[in-house]
């Protein structure tokens, strides 16, 4: 029996939850309370949570009642599984047979509602936990916040810290970063900028992970400036930059229309230990499109193969609107008839930017191609397909096509109208004048 127990405990302590489970069911009944719990935390840990299950139900079917170990190892692989639903079942049954829950149980059970955002469950456990006899502590606190952030609850997760302070449980590093988090998500820069204020000076102090989330709200509301100040601060802080925290600054140099800054970001990244990744030369490709800056914009996406990265629709598209933004309706076609070569497939933004781009340059021959395109690829023509196409052929005077079009319109609007009408007009003025 002790030899039997000595190698099942050892297979446990090598996660081999096959030979785990064989050997206890070798084992003769009632069955060792310890060993139970010790194959369930086995499987729990190699994400076997059916098998986790099968072992806390044998316990029942050996007119035993497992004990509070056993049902917390349960709910653990139940919750290690996405299982939340077996795991809040678990937890009930517990009182069912008047097997009273620990904070293990209930904190296990709140951090698998909150991976499955379930958070108003996760809240209603976190409030049934004094009427247990379970005094919430900060690892419940913890779960409670993070099921919040996952579904940018940050109201509630703001007060949860509140009511943590107010409980005088000292916030760690998980509870601030899931708070700033659930700001950032919801775009609440300034009350994540308030959480992230907590932090300093006191015996918690900001950590790489607090500084992207603080970044990543500022960047999700268009405040640049404010990302660039906390990047100097993080740096001030000795703390080494990863690709989430200058992405996240990138964009938000992207969103505030700094393109200059956001190459010289993409520069200094090797200098970092870093090589600019897809997310990076997406940000600085549209930072370049939104500046009109198309040389730019076209050089890097020339450079993602380089650096072993593969273009998709957007990086081609903000190149073409790049172009497109600047008149060059040449360099516009260049991205655009390269996309089926790194396959990428045109989407309607890539043929209304080549159109758009044609029409700027007075190319109503090139536009009326692109157009015909659509059809060909699948592509079903919007309005500003239409409009841009109406108004290339406008521009030169190609009243009798621009109406043509005009009349194939499913739905056309005020600009659709302009451009026809415009085009007719021109047409009479010159008969006019002859």
């Amino acid at each position: 029996m002790e030899a039997a127990a000595l190698a099942l405990r050892a297979a446990c302590e090598k996660k081999d939850w096959k030979v785990a489970l064989q050997l206890l069911e070798d084992l003769p009944p009632p069955g060792n309370p310890r060993l139970q719990r010790g194959v369930i935390d086995c499987c729990a840990r190699a994400r076997q949570w059916q098998m986790a299950l099968q072992v806390l139900l044998g316990i029942f079917a050996a007119s035993s009642v497992p004990n509070v170990y056993s049902f917390s190892a349960a709910i653990t692989a139940c919750e290690k599984g996405s299982q939340w639903q077996f795991s809040v079942q678990l937890l009930s049954m517990m009182t069912s047979v008047r097997t009273a829950p620990n904070a293990f149980s209930f904190n296990s059970t709140i951090t698998a509602c909150g991976k499955s955002e379930e958070w108003q469950r996760a809240l209603s456990l976190l409030a049934q936990m004094p009427a247990a006899g379970v005094e919430p502590d900060r690892i419940s606190i913890n779960a409670s916040i993070s099921a919040c952030e996952k579904s940018s609850q940050w109201q509630v997760a703001v007060w949860l810290l509140q009511q943590m302070t107010e409980d005088r449980l000292r916030p760690g590093h998980t509870t601030l970063n899931s708070t700033i988090s659930a700001c950032e998500k919801a775009g609440e820069w300034q009350m994540a900028l308030s959480v992230f204020s907590q932090m300093q000076g006191k015996t918690t102090e900001p950590d790489l992970v607090s500084f992207n989330a603080l970044m990543s709200a500022c960047e999700k509301g268009g405040e640049w400036q404010m990302a660039l100040g906390l990047f100097s601060e993080l740096l001030l802080y000795g703390m080494q930059p990863d690709h989430i925290t200058l992405n996240a600054l990138l964009s938000a140099c992207e969103k505030g229309y700094k393109w200059q800054m956001a190459l010289l970001l993409l520069q200094q990244m090797p200098g970092f230990g870093l090589d600019p990744d897809h997310i990076s030369f997406s940000a600085g490709i549209s930072a370049c499109e939104k500046g009109s800056a198309w040389q730019m914009a076209l050089h890097l996406l020339s450079e993602l193969p380089t650096a072993g990265l593969k273009p998709d629709e957007i990086n081609c598209n903000a190149s073409i609107s790049a172009c497109e933004k600047a008149g060059e309706w040449q360099m516009a076609l260049h991205p655009f008839s390269e996309m089926p070569l790194v396959r990428c497939a045109p989407n309607q933004i890539s043929f209304n930017a080549s159109i758009s781009a044609c029409e700027k340059g007075s190319e109503w021959p090139m536009a009326l191609v692109l157009f015909s395109g659509l059809s060909v690829a699948g592509v079903e023509p919007s309005q500003r397909s239409f409009n841009a196409s109406i108004s290339a052929l406008e521009n030169n005077g190609e009243w009798q096509k621009a109406v043509h079009m005009l009349s194939e319109m499913p739905v056309a609007n005020q600009i659709s109208f302009n451009a026809g009408i415009s085009a007719c007009e021109r047409a009479c003025e010159r008969n006019a004048a002859v």
